[in-house]
C-alpha cells in the first residue's frame, strides 16, 4: 500500500528549521548575556580586590608617612645637638686660644728679640716686636711656618723697619721692629692652612 502525504512538509520543515534557529537564537543571547555577566563578575572581583589593596597600600603609606616625619624629626633634632656640641667645643677651645698663643711664642720667639704688642681679630693676630737683626725676625718667621705650632700657621711679615731703643739716658741701641701676622686655630685648621700654604708654595 502506497502512502501519499499530502501535508504541506515543505512548509513545515521551513518551520521547524526556523523554529530551530530561533531556539538557537535565544540560546546565543542568553550564553552570550551568561558570559557577559560571568566577565562583568570578574572583573567587577578584580576591580574590588584591587580597590581593597589600593586602601591597604595608602594606609601603609600613611603609617611610613609618619615614620619617616619621625626620623627627619629625629634627625633634625641630632643635627642640632651636634651643632650645639660643636658650639660648646668651639667655645671651650677659643677660650684657652689665648694661652696656647702665649704658650707657643715663648717656645717660638728666637733670643735676641722681644715682643711688645699682641693684637687679636678674630682669629687674626697681630705680632708687634723688637729683634736685633733681620736674621732674627727670618728665624721667627721660619719657626711659625715650620708646623712646630699645633696652634698658629700663615705668618706674614707686614713690616720690618730699622729703629733706635734706648737702654739709658747715653746709650742707644740700633735694632730692627717688626709686625707679623699669623692665623690663630685649633690644630686641624692650622695644619689644613699650612697644607694649603705648601700647596700655593709649591705651585
Amino acid at each position: 500500500m502506497i502512502l501519499i502525504n499530502l501535508l504541506p512538509h515543505r512548509e513545515l520543515a521551513r518551520k521547524r528549521a526556523k523554529d530551530a534557529y530561533n531556539v538557537m537564537l535565544v540560546l546565543a543571547a542568553v550564553a552570550g548575556v551568561l558570559l557577559a555577566g560571568a566577565i562583568y563578575m570578574g572583573y567587577r572581583t578584580a576591580i574590588d580586590l584591587q580597590q581593597s589593596r589600593n586602601i591597604f597600600l595608602a594606609a601603609k603609606n600613611k603609617d611610613l608617612d609618619k615614620e619617616i616625619k619621625d626620623v627627619a624629626d629625629l634627625q633634625s633634632e641630632i643635627t642640632s645637638l651636634k651643632a650645639r656640641q660643636q658650639a660648646v667645643e668651639s667655645l671651650q677651645t677659643n677660650r684657652n686660644l689665648p694661652v696656647y698663643l702665649l704658650n707657643d711664642m715663648v717656645r717660638l720667639l728666637p733670643d735676641g728679640m722681644y715682643l711688645n704688642g699682641i693684637k687679636q681679630e678674630d682669629a687674626s693676630v697681630l705680632l708687634t716686636g723688637v729683634a736685633q737683626s733681620q736674621g732674627r725676625v727670618s728665624e721667627l718667621l721660619r719657626n711659625l711656618s715650620s708646623g712646630n705650632s699645633q696652634w698658629i700657621s700663615q705668618p706674614d711679615l707686614i713690616e720690618i723697619k730699622a729703629d733706635q731703643v734706648a737702654l739709658s739716658a747715653r746709650d742707644q741701641r740700633s735694632v730692627y721692629s717688626f709686625a707679623v701676622r699669623v692665623r690663630l686655630g685649633r690644630p686641624d685648621e692650622a695644619a689644613s692652612a699650612r697644607a694649603a700654604a705648601k700647596t700655593k708654595g709649591g705651585a
